[in-house]
């Protein structure tokens, strides 16, 4: 059964509005007011998606995480499954992040649409607070489907992070959104032994006596996938759904498929901007 989730005071709601005006609306139990006349806004200085230095970006998550809800929570029935990735390279001297989010059919786990952005990193490249050079972009791309996938899995840490949200948390929260971690790599934690070697096997990955995550074998004779609860799904939900997701290859559709579309539009946009400078010339 869904977990009900309060409604945030309106003292709170007004709170948001006067301080980051209506492009962003963050309080815990309130779908983000990211629209405004049907159409999504940004705020430039919202710290959830700008923090001024590293400093204030880990009291960010530290306050967002407090806001992850690791239960179930969904608005309805799952038929559209986000993916979410992005591609970049790091020794671009332009610093710039290509996000996809791309919606798969469900059951069958076919493709229904894509967006994508592309943005200016402003924070370095630190591991631990990559989220905020990648869900600006993401989030901008999430504006560019309709209809809103119902659950996002997303290529990267949930709550298996030093501070308790990595990037699959922080779009979850930000978009009040069900999501669901699903990385290719440890970040923190230890796993408790070695998954079976059949499919859907796992063990839990502890940190500081917490069970973070699972260590989920999706494959025969493949290394396991790293799996966390993002936000509004419960563990065991997450594992489920990494499993119906998961066809001939060791990575669930959605994050195959995203990886695929972030790469693909990283190499397009690189030869289109070739391109132009060769008319240029």
């Amino acid at each position: 059964m869904p977990v009900k989730r309060n409604p945030c005071p309106s003292k709170v709601i007004l709170h948001y509005i006067a301080t980051y005006g209506v492009g962003i609306l963050l309080a815990n139990g309130v779908r983000s007011a990211l629209w405004d006349d049907g159409e999504m806004q940004f705020d430039a200085h919202h710290p959830w998606l700008y923090p001024p230095d590293m400093t204030a970006a880990a009291q960010v998550q530290r306050e967002m995480a407090q806001r992850v809800i690791h239960e179930d929570a969904f608005s309805g029935p799952v038929e559209a499954i986000g993916g979410v990735d992005v591609s970049n390279n790091l020794r671009d001297p332009e610093n710039l992040v290509y996000a996809a989010i791309i919606t798969l059919q469900y059951p069958h786990l076919k493709l229904m649409q894509t967006g994508t952005h592309q943005i200016k990193a402003r924070l370095p490249y630190v591991p631990g607070f990559l989220a905020f050079r990648e869900v600006p972009a993401l989030v901008h791309a999430y504006a560019q489907l309709n209809p809103k996938p119902d659950l996002m899995l997303v290529d990267g840490q949930g709550i298996s992070h030093p501070r308790g949200l990595g990037i699959a948390s922080h779009i979850g929260v930000l978009l009040d959104c069900p999501t669901i971690g699903v990385a290719k790599s440890i970040l923190v934690g230890k796993p408790e032994g070695e998954p079976g070697p059949l499919p859907g096997d796992y063990v839990p990955l502890v940190w500081k006596g917490n069970t973070i995550g699972s260590v989920l074998r999706t494959k025969l004779k493949t290394n396991p996938v790293y799996v966390s609860i993002g936000h509004r799904v419960s563990l065991t939900t997450a594992i489920e759904w990494v499993m119906k997701t998961c066809t001939r290859y060791r990575l669930p559709e959605p994050t195959r498929f995203a990886h695929q579309a972030a790469n693909q539009f990283r190499q397009g946009t690189a030869i289109a901007s070739s391109m132009q400078q060769s008319l240029d010339i």
